[in-house]
């Protein structure tokens, strides 16, 4: 027996609207539904353009306050130029918390942190060089 395809990546957080508001303005990820869990947890599923999978942010004041630990987990998204993306975090009054890098294999990475500390890391592919005709 095997597990069918990923749907969700949970984050619990203390503060709804600014999370929400962060993924939504700054990275640009839509939101899908929101609703109230039978438990009484607040949940938000939020969607990247391109991507079938959802992340869910939800807030459930009764299981205590969110405290994320560094480097405990990441979410990672591509995007076309960490350069652009960097002008568009400073618009927001944000900057990458770390980087931006680049690897042996010429992708460039970087790290800005949303509002509960969890990390979200940008990664500029490589761009691959047109074959010359000889």
């Amino acid at each position: 027996m095997k597990v069918g395809k990923l749907l969700h990546t949970r984050y619990r957080v203390n503060d709804l609207e600014s999370t929400v508001k962060f993924y939504r303005d700054v990275l640009g990820l839509a939101e899908v539904r929101r609703h109230k869990s039978p438990r009484g947890s607040e949940l938000v599923f939020l969607k990247s353009p391109g991507s079938e999978e959802l992340i869910e942010i939800t807030c459930f004041p009764g299981s205590g306050p969110v405290q994320v630990q560094p480097d405990l987990t990441h979410l990672a998204f591509e995007v076309d130029s960490l350069a652009e993306f960097e002008k568009h975090l400073a618009a927001h009054g944000l900057k990458f918390s770390d980087g931006p890098t680049t690897t042996s294999t010429g992708s460039t990475f970087a790290f800005v942190d949303a509002p509960e500390g969890y990390e979200i890391e940008l990664i500029e592919k490589k761009q691959a060089r047109p074959k010359s005709k000889l």
